[in-house]
């Protein structure tokens, strides 16, 4: 890569969650020996700069602007930079254009999509043209799908070591979680829905665990979308709205690692309830639940910073084998998910990228970055990753 003005460069920082983004860095490296040069770009220089006081960043901060209408002001951008981290969704509508400008100029690039269609289509469209200019394209680097991706990875790991073989069969159970989805998630599931009405064979693609792993079909998978008692965490489970991305993650990693946890492994993911008919009455409705919710969340809409901070979230992995061994791993977040935790996560994988080298290509982050970025998220970002007895 040839000498780049900036280091990060955080697109959409305007926006709720582009500005947490923005604030994490402007705060948590103020000061210290390994803070990157980086950079805020949006459409108005005059809203740019009114962000960065208000954050409290350095009114050196450069400002940078770029518009998902222009596509000659995106690749201006990503040739200037050696990572951008952009918040700008739905992707699927604001996106194609700067990962193509990325992937042309070999900058590494992560975002918080959810959007599997979309990344399926870019995954298609630039694979190639990525691995040969050595863009290291990163998607869902936050709540969906970092917790869950480097999760199993972890808890992979921690089989391997303790019983010398991967788990064929990993379950992922919500036991814990505060806070709501963001608006912009709502507004990506919405074009989602939109695509496939106007192309209903989408739908297929959609269901399908193996959706992000062109020319490998696994297993059957547990379809998660039915209320079951798990005899595992002895209580009944309910569908997870976020299962349909980050199940797809989680296989796409396993397939771009070589498939180290075997061709034939199943994961799932379910949010857990109670024991008993309590239990058994929740879980019907939460899979009843509507999956947009019942608020009109709009791109740019979230908590309060009191909210934020007072969220939380604590999965449970448990990897079964057919003997009857189990082991089990928990990775928990200290803040909201949707935000307080997504905004960190974001932000350390842009840290990641930038010290770290690897192939280019299309990535997840638990396949690219794995246990680097795992440490980074436990000395900055305050998650957990932990064995279970």
């Amino acid at each position: 890569m040839t000498t780049r003005e900036f280091d990060i460069v955080i697109y959409g920082a305007t926006g709720f969650t582009g500005r947490l983004v923005a604030e994490y860095l402007a705060t948590h490296y103020a000061g210290r020996a390994d803070a990157p040069n980086w950079a805020m770009a949006g459409r108005s220089a005059a809203k740019l700069a009114e962000v960065r006081d208000e954050i409290g960043a350095p009114d050196t901060t450069p400002l940078v602007v770029a518009n998902a209408d222009d596509p000659a002001s995106l690749a201006e951008l990503a040739g200037r930079t050696k990572v951008v981290l952009t918040t700008v969704g739905p992707y699927q509508l604001y996106g194609s254009d700067l990962v193509a400008a990325c992937v042309a100029a070999g900058t590494a690039y992560a975002d918080l999509s959810g959007e599997p269609l979309w990344m399926r289509e870019m995954i298609d469209q630039h694979g190639e043209a990525a691995r040969a200019s050595g863009a290291r394209i990163c998607f869902s680097c936050g709540f969906d799908s970092i917790p869950f991706d480097l999760g199993v990875a972890f808890l992979q790991r921690e089989a391997i070591a303790r019983h010398g073989k991967p788990a064929p069969r990993v379950k992922g159970r919500v036991r814990k979680m505060q806070g709501g989805a963001s608006g912009g998630t709502m507004a990506s599931m919405t074009e989602t829905f939109k695509a496939i009405a106007k192309k209903p064979s989408l739908a297929l693609l959609l269901k399908s665990s193996f959706a992000l792993t062109p020319g490998f079909e696994g297993p059957s998978q547990p379809s998660g979308m039915i209320p079951e008692y798990d005899k595992a965490t002895g209580t009944w489970t309910a569908p997870f709205v976020m299962a349909p991305i980050n199940t797809k993650n989680v296989h796409r990693t396993n397939f771009l690692l070589g498939h180290p946890w075997g061709e034939d492994f199943t994961y799932d993911e379910m949010v857990m309830t109670t024991p008993g008919e309590a239990g058994k009455a929740m879980a019907e409705m939460m899979a009843k639940a509507n999956p947009l919710g019942d608020k009109k969340l709009k791109p740019g809409d979230g908590p309060s910073k009191e909210e934020r901070e007072n969220g939380f979230y604590d999965i449970l992995y448990i990897g079964e084998y057919p003997d009857g061994t189990t082991i089990r791993a928990s990775v928990k977040g200290d803040r909201d998910p949707g935000y307080g935790s997504t905004c960190k996560m974001l932000s350390e994988t842009g840290m990641a990228l930038l010290h770290s080298t690897g192939e280019g290509g299309i990535w997840t982050p638990g396949a690219l970055l794995g246990e680097a970025l795992q440490a980074r998220l436990e000395d900055h970002a305050g998650l957990t990753f932990a064995v279970e007895e």
